[in-house]
């Protein structure tokens, strides 16, 4: 039987990488408390560790750039959805 992966979100790859950073448990301890394997904690720590710097620079802000293309994409949506209504209420009238 094959099993699925789990995808986590970002904010619980943070939540748990900020618990093992503070030492709010042992690694077994941690991964026992919110399911994961304790590499999986290691991983996510490292990572945020590595990573933590780049919050700090000048001029960086990466949640803007990320939702200035969520915002594009959703712009896109809306203009092909006013296209797709405007053609079904012609249709509809005739």
């Amino acid at each position: 039987m094959k099993q699925s992966r789990k995808k986590f979100s970002a904010d619980f790859k943070a939540k748990v990488a900020l618990a093992a950073i503070r030492e709010e448990g042992t690694i077994a301890e941690l991964a026992a408390k919110f399911e994961v394997h304790p590499n999986q904690i290691s991983q996510w720590k490292k990572t945020a560790l590595e990573n933590m710097a780049t919050v700090f620079e000048k001029g960086h802000n990466g949640a803007s750039e990320a939702s200035e293309s969520v915002i594009t994409e959703l712009h896109a949506k809306i203009g092909q959805l006013t296209v797709e209504r405007d053609f079904l209420s012609k249709a509809l009238k005739r």
